[in-house]
């Protein structure tokens, strides 16, 4: 009879190779995406929620890994999280080409519409509400980056200040008050 360890780590490697399968299918959706760049981003935000789920379950796994009891089991639960780990990054790196084909094809097919004749059309679709939302998110995303730049080095120099600050009291403190032997021994040289 299996353990109820077994039956864990059995249903985890089986979410494991269900969300891998999942990823596969919305890299391949991808590659055949014709646009509009909408389109690719609703692909690539599911494809981010499928990595963080399936990167969870691996950590799950290698947890799991550690909690055995018998050696060899240990090892082959990490042998298994490794392999696992290993198809993670080559699903990432089919993504990332996926992307790069998708959007050099979607630029291909506007300059073409635009070289065509179909620039008025282009032109709406670019001055959609969606893409102004797009844009206007951008926008948001990058400001609140340099805020947060901005507040971390404010830190970082409140605390070199701070630094600086505690370091001339002290150097400030040992010239006013001085070292009590040098003291004595500037007295005993005037005398």
């Amino acid at each position: 009879m299996a353990s109820s360890q077994d039956v864990h780590v059995r249903i985890c490697g089986q979410e494991i190779i269900k969300y891998d399968l999942e990823i596969k299918a919305l890299i391949q959706d991808i590659r055949e995406c014709p646009g509009p760049q909408s389109v690719l981003m609703d692909f690539n935000s599911k494809v981010k929620e499928k990595l963080n789920q399936l990167r969870l379950r691996i950590q799950n796994m290698e947890q799991m890994a550690k909690e055995q009891d018998r050696e060899t089991d240990k090892q082959a639960i990490l042998s298994e999280t490794e392999s696992h780990r290993r198809q993670n990054l080559s699903n990432q790196t089919a993504w990332r080409k996926a992307n790069l084909a998708c959007k050099l094809s979607i630029d291909n097919l506007e300059k073409d519409q635009l070289l065509n004749g179909g620039d008025s059309t282009v032109r709406q679709r670019k001055a959609t509400k969606e893409s102004l939302v797009q844009t206007s998110s951008d926008i948001t995303e990058s400001l609140m980056s340099i805020s947060r730049m901005m507040a971390q080095s404010v830190s970082q120099s409140e605390e070199t200040i701070g630094t600086l600050g505690g370091a001339g009291c002290q150097a400030t403190r040992e010239r006013n008050h001085g070292d009590p032997e040098r003291r004595g021994r500037g007295r005993n040289k005037r005398t």
